[in-house]
């Protein structure tokens, strides 16, 4: 399945240089606003120890990854909602996306200069929410007008939607963001399908990524601990990456290169691990995989999709036609060697179309169209 996350944030704040330490594709990274002036695109392969392990028990043709697509997006500056700076350009590119990489400079550099003259990640966080915050108030607005419209015909359902929308307005006129209404418990999840057709920008899950120097690493500093504090109540995830870093990893040729380094710099993995692996939780992901002679494969899933769903993700036909799936769960395959040798110990299991996929799960399904 197609997964698009945007990599938004204020001019020189490293959201390009974080994007070329994702991406093989090389956005323009320089100490002036706008250097990114169309979005780049790079599809990332996310990394997973376990396609590597069944790769090495299965020995295929080929291995093939799941990956995510990133976007970046060309900096945002006060007024963007009215089309300010590349306003228009950054709001249509992120519309197109599933889930917002929202970058926060933490750290100070008198050599990169810094858009509003200083650094502070909450005045940052302030300056792109409202712009998204005032497109959305705008989007809701121009629903409930049209709504309004049809609402003389006593339709109870466009009357609910006209009620789920004043309360988003409301909400968004507090300047707070539409992702965190149901938190509030303003608007029930299911009543959030009145507002489904307009894409709301603030809807989207966001994932803050705390740029800090080298010297913060791993745990942050000042500026990170203002981050956390400043969006404890959004459910947010918080992740601190030193993009200047990354660009060294990235740079090294050799696996046990940067090993080492990572293991100075006392990390277990590198940030851009640790922030693609992020995105799948934030977006409630998961993974399962399909191994045989010719191709080991990683799929990638919502959580809780049935076998049939799961089976639709490689091709439409396979869940139409679904009969089963024969299901190895992960652990017993590395435990046991081989699909053969699962299937002798009993660790292979028939299931029916309301099995629910676990992460992990090597499959094969059998259909019929």
């Amino acid at each position: 399945m197609a997964l698009k996350c945007g990599i938004v944030g204020l001019p020189n704040v490293g959201k390009s240089t974080l994007f070329n330490c994702l991406s093989n594709a090389k956005a323009q990274a320089a100490n002036f606003p706008f250097c990114t002036i169309e979005p780049n695109v790079g599809v990332i392969t996310v990394p997973d120890e376990r396609l590597n392990k069944l790769e090495q028990l299965v020995n295929p043709q080929r291995v093939v990854p799941t990956v995510i697509e990133i976007v970046d997006i060309a900096g945002l500056v006060k007024g963007a909602s009215k089309g300010e700076g590349l306003g228009n350009q950054f709001l249509s590119n992120i519309r197109e996306t599933n889930a917002i990489i929202h970058v926060l400079r933490c750290f100070d550099d008198d050599n990169v200069v810094h858009v509003d003259g200083s650094v502070n990640p909450l005045r940052d966080k302030d300056t792109i929410d409202m712009e998204l915050q005032l497109k959305d108030l705008e989007s809701v607005e121009k629903k409930i007008q049209r709504l309004q419209k049809l609402v003389k015909g006593g339709d109870r359902d466009v009357k609910k939607g006209i009620d789920v929308c004043m309360l988003y307005k409301a909400h968004l006129e507090k300047g707070l963001s539409a992702r965190s209404i149901t938190t509030f418990g303003e608007v029930s999840e299911d009543d959030t399908k009145y507002v489904a057709d307009i894409f709301l920008l603030t809807a989207k899950p966001v994932l803050y990524v705390c740029n800090v120097d080298e010297k913060s690493l791993p745990g942050g500093n000042k500026y990170v601990e203002q981050v956390k504090e400043y969006v404890k109540n959004e459910n947010a995830e918080v992740l601190v990456i030193a993009a200047a870093v990354e660009a060294d990893i990235a740079s090294m040729d050799s696996y046990e290169d940067r090993e080492v380094f990572l293991t100075d710099l006392g990390l277990d993995e590198s940030g851009v691990a640790k922030l693609i692996k992020a995105a799948y939780r934030l977006l409630n992901l998961s993974t399962y995989f399909t191994a045989g002679v010719k191709e080991v494969r990683a799929w990638t899933i919502d959580k809780g999709m049935t076998a049939p769903q799961a089976a639709g993700i490689i091709h439409t036909d396979f869940e139409k036609g679904f009969i089963r799936a024969e299901v190895i769960h992960y652990a017993d395959f590395i435990h046991y060697g081989s699909e053969s040798a699962c299937r002798d110990a009993g660790k292979l299991s028939i299931e029916g179309k309301e099995y629910i996929v676990q992460d992990g799960d090597c499959m094969h399904f059998r259909f019929n169209v």
